[in-house]
């Protein structure tokens, strides 16, 4: 980041301006941060899921006061968090889960392996359908179960589900559980409410436990929604889990702040002994504020940053449609990760993306690492102010031109 302007400058909280300029660079180096300072000073790191903007003025100001209080001892769950994540589904998303169907849990990772642990067997099978989030597969893996990857289906720079294929894949009596990402994580998909309805019943038919990771929820393309697995039917939600998570939408990943959502009660007793047990239900001493104003106090702010967002994809889109058209660019209406084609160009997306730091700097995700369907593609990261973007952009035409060239 040496060759870009940044600020340092502390705006005083509560100016709500200051923190709504998605354009004003923060320079995150010396924070202990993964995405910059696990880089080179000269790199520039579009590639782990963070975004590069201050949080809303409502959780600092909630931070800061904890903090000024001294003592961080123990926490508990209180009533507010429950009902800051009722309202805001309800408000947002149409749906409004119970009070005693919400778990606190450190995080949708730790949640999800706990619940591999719990409601499984050693040896099981876990269906993931792939291209998908990559630490699924360490989520599953790690606990001695077997992944069973189901290839989406790309046509159109769309990914749709081969439903009679799936059926098959289900059936197995070995598959026991479905990790489901809706939004899906790289693809930029939203499953829409027949999807979600048909993977429900089948799963309901075979016996298989439905987990469902939404924590990209709230970050779809203005005007688009998305649904939640367990609002579409009485079946769906009495066979399902749920992860929700402010992390994504509000950047506070590192405040360790998630809900697991269960209104079946035999299954929900099961997940939260299995949270308890592997000691991930107890949060850090600012988790809870942090949540709490995230949903009470961010809307506003969320929704100037949900424009930015998706104003910053369509130019990355239309930047490289112009310059490199060689790249196909996957439709994307949810997430901030851009997921592009780079099969003119390669067939193994790690030699680019290697080839694309040491030589220009630039940090993106190989596809490789997300399964069955990635090998010819990389993911970039788009949450950043346009002007880094830009800078990225740069690096990326220019890399893959010279590529191109030499291979």
């Amino acid at each position: 980041m040496k060759e870009i302007k940044t600020s340092n400058e502390n705006p005083k909280y509560g100016e709500y301006d200051a923190f709504t300029d998605f354009d004003t660079v923060t320079d995150r180096s010396g924070t202990n941060s993964l995405k910059w300072d696990d880089s080179r000073p000269d790199e520039l790191p579009l590639w782990v899921a963070d975004m590069d903007f201050r949080t809303c003025p409502a959780i600092t100001e909630a931070i800061m006061e904890r903090a000024a209080h001294g003592i961080y001892g123990y926490s508990i769950i209180p009533a507010e968090w429950n009902e800051a994540y009722r309202k805001w589904w309800s408000d947002r998303h149409g749906y409004t889960p119970s009070a005693e169907s919400l778990v606190f849990c450190t995080g949708v990772v730790p949640a999800l392996s706990s619940i591999v642990r719990k409601l499984t067997t050693p040896a099981e099978k876990v269906l993931i359908m792939t291209p998908v989030y990559n630490i699924f597969f360490n989520c599953i893996l790690n606990q001695g179960r077997f992944v069973k990857e189901f290839p989406l289906e790309c046509r159109n720079s769309s990914y749709f589900i081969d439903f009679e294929k799936l059926e098959e894949y289900l059936s197995d009596p070995q598959c026991t559980m479905m990790f489901l990402c809706n939004p899906h994580n790289p693809v930029g998909r939203i499953w829409t409410a027949e999807e979600l309805e048909r993977i429900g019943s089948l799963c309901h038919r075979y016996g298989v436990i439905v987990v469902s990771d939404e924590i990209h929820c709230d970050l779809t393309r203005p005007g688009t929604e998305y649904v939640p697995f367990a609002s579409i039917n009485e079946e769906c939600a009495q066979n399902s889990i749920t992860c929700w998570s402010p992390g994504k939408s509000f950047n506070m990943a590192g405040l360790n702040s998630a809900a697991v959502m269960i209104p079946n009660p035999s299954l929900r007793y099961r997940a939260e002994r299995g949270l308890n047990t592997d000691e991930c239900a107890e949060p850090n001493a600012f988790a809870i504020q942090a949540t709490v104003a995230a949903y009470t106090g961010g809307n506003d702010w969320f929704e100037k940053l949900r424009t930015y967002l998706f104003a910053n994809a369509d130019h990355a889109r239309s930047r490289i449609l112009a310059e490199i058209p060689e790249v196909g660019v996957t439709l994307m209406n949810a997430t901030y990760l851009m997921w592009l084609d780079v099969s003119a160009i390669t067939s193994d997306s790690r030699i680019l993306t290697d080839f694309l730091r040491s030589a220009y700097g630039l940090r993106v995700s190989d596809g490789c690492q997300f399964g069955t369907g990635g090998e010819k593609f990389i993911r970039l990261n788009v949450a950043c102010p346009r002007i880094i973007l830009d800078r990225a952009l740069d690096r990326f035409v220019e890399g893959c031109l010279n590529f191109k060239q030499r291979h």
